[in-house]
């Protein structure tokens, strides 16, 4: 194509310079003819035309002749007033009349032109021959042979075309040098296949379920698969913008920059948890592979969660098998009473616990986690207890999200206080206005100063890795949740000089009325029906209990 190319260009080039070239010799023998006509047409050669006769020895004829031998004109015409010849190159055609229109020169007007006459085409010029009174006698008329001309330019020729096949041969190593340039920068495939190629490429791009950002030296954005734009919330607008215009500054951008370094980075954006990995590139640039990890994660903490919960219930499953041996033990040995005030004991420790939960917590969705939580504190030897400031409503906007900061807080106080000499967590849930408060102290080692920004940033992490993946994800999904609420999170230390974490939500309770939020408080186990009727029951009461 770039040899087809080159070539055209030539034969064009050398078809445009040698149409003005004939043109141009052509002209230059027509003013050359006209100028040997001028200085042929002497006074002198006008005074032998009037005072002598048209003859092949006449005087007129051997200054014609002279003249034409030296200039190297085809030919050199005289001619009187009548139009009649003086001169000839052919003594035969002396005496005669011109074959051409000599009308103009005579009428004392010079001419050019490219003619033919009795001895072919020639390039002509014609002029009107004077006496020393300036009175036209006559014409001279001067040709210069047409095929010299033509001569001259194929002599021209050769040389044109030896330019030409050297711009040619340049022109042919140029398009040799490219053409191998290219195929080197596309491996060389051909233009179908790279094509394709592209074709294939963004299908398959736009398919694959994995996010893909490529970025160019700059740090502009030059590419964002349809994943990719699901995952960090933007459009297909940001292309071509600066990574930190389209993402803002945080984690994410950082990862994504290279200005956190590794493998298998975590971030958090949105409420997704993302893992990433960076790939730098030749030109400078980067692609950027991003895998949603939100549900992988849900589903270790749900995994935590069971095997916490698992745990609590074979601990309990061996406490039980205890008070059934010991109750069984009191029986046999007819200790009836004492089996009594130990069952009621037993029944009544479990029974506070989940009561005092409900009765300050009126959410169902937090009240069961703390629940399962105080047992699970239980086991582990760590005391969980409600502040006595705690109320809460059942009028959340969002009881999920509470449940996830609720349940990574309290784990990480779990994890803190376990193995202190006095281990305890209490959690603190109250309202002001339509804001929660939600507050959760430990007695554990607490949490240096210069850390309390750094545990909130994902992947960060001082406990061992656990079985199902990566940690440093809780309180960054904390602090993300109450910022997506327009809150915060913040740390500081306890009483007990561990950690206490403090968490503002404002506007987390839906509008409602004061008579639909006592119905949902949910009624001691022995409190009477409001729809019944009968008194409250006494020590009686309470012994009937004991024995059913």
């Amino acid at each position: 194509m770039q040899l087809t190319i080159v070539t055209g260009v030539i034969a064009l080039a050398t078809g445009l310079f040698l149409a003005p070239l004939s043109a141009q010799l052509d002209d230059q023998a027509m003013r050359r003819a006209l100028a040997i006509a001028e200085t042929t047409a002497s006074p002198e050669l006008a005074e032998d035309v009037t005072g002598s006769r048209p003859t092949a020895d006449g005087p007129v004829q051997a200054e014609a002749e002279r003249i034409r031998q030296a200039t190297g004109a085809e030919y050199i015409v005289i001619m009187d007033w009548r139009g009649v010849r003086w001169s000839h190159t052919s003594p035969a055609q002396i005496g005669r009349i011109v074959s051409t229109d000599p009308s103009e020169a005579l009428a004392g007007r010079d001419v050019m032109e490219i003619d033919s006459g009795t001895l072919g085409r020639s390039a002509r010029g014609k002029v009107p021959l004077r006496d020393e009174d300036g009175r036209i006698v006559g014409a001279v008329s001067v040709g210069i042979e047409y095929d010299s001309v033509r001569a001259r330019l194929l002599a021209a020729i050769p040389g044109l075309l030896a330019y030409a096949g050297g711009a040619l041969a340049v022109g042919a190593l140029a398009a040799y040098l490219i053409s191998r340039r290219l195929q080197r920068q596309t491996h060389d495939l051909a233009f179908s296949d790279i094509s394709a190629l592209l074709a294939e490429r963004e299908a398959m791009l736009h398919g694959i379920r994995e996010g893909v950002v490529a970025l160019d030296a700059a740090g502009r954005v030059r590419l964002l698969n349809d994943e990719a734009q699901r995952l960090l919330g933007v459009g297909p607008e940001a292309t071509g913008r600066p990574l930190d215009e389209v993402l803002g500054e945080g984690r994410t951008s950082d990862v994504l920059a290279g200005r956190v370094s590794g493998d298998d980075l975590l971030t958090v954006r949105g409420s997704r948890v993302l893992v990433a990995n960076r790939m730098p590139t030749d030109d400078g640039g980067a692609v950027v592979t991003l895998r949603d990890r939100t549900e992988l994660e849900q589903l270790g903490r749900e995994l935590d969660s069971t095997r916490g919960l698992i745990d609590a219930l074979r601990a309990q499953d061996h406490e039980h098998a205890n008070r059934l041996h010991t109750l069984l033990g009191l029986l046999e040995l007819e200790m009836h009473e004492e089996a009594v005030e130990f069952v009621t004991e037993v029944v009544g420790v479990h029974r506070a616990t989940a009561e005092q939960v409900t009765e300050k917590i009126h959410d169902p969705l937090l009240a069961a986690l703390l629940v399962g939580k105080a047992t699970v504190a239980a086991e582990r030897g760590v005391s969980l207890r409600i502040a006595p400031a705690t109320l809460l409503p059942d009028r959340l906007v969002d009881p999920r999200g509470l449940v996830t900061m609720v349940g990574n807080l309290v784990d990480n106080a779990l994890d803190a206080a376990a193995g202190t000499p006095d281990p305890r967590i209490e959690v603190e849930l109250h309202t002001v206005g339509s804001t929660v408060i939600l507050r959760v102290a430990d007695s554990g080692p607490g949490v240096p100063a210069e850390h309390r920004e750094l545990i909130f940033t994902e992947g960060w992490t001082t406990k061992e890795l656990p079985a199902h993946g990566k940690r440093g994800l809780g309180l960054p999904l904390v602090r993300r949740f109450a910022e997506r609420q327009g809150g915060s999170a913040t740390v500081r230390e306890s009483a007990a000089k561990g950690a206490e974490f403090v968490v503002v939500l404002p506007d987390a309770l839906a509008e409602t009325g004061p008579d639909e939020d006592l119905r949902r408080i949910p009624r001691p186990l022995d409190a009477p029906d409001p729809g019944e009727t009968g008194a409250p029951a006494g020590a009686g009461g309470a012994r009937e209990v004991r024995q059913a």
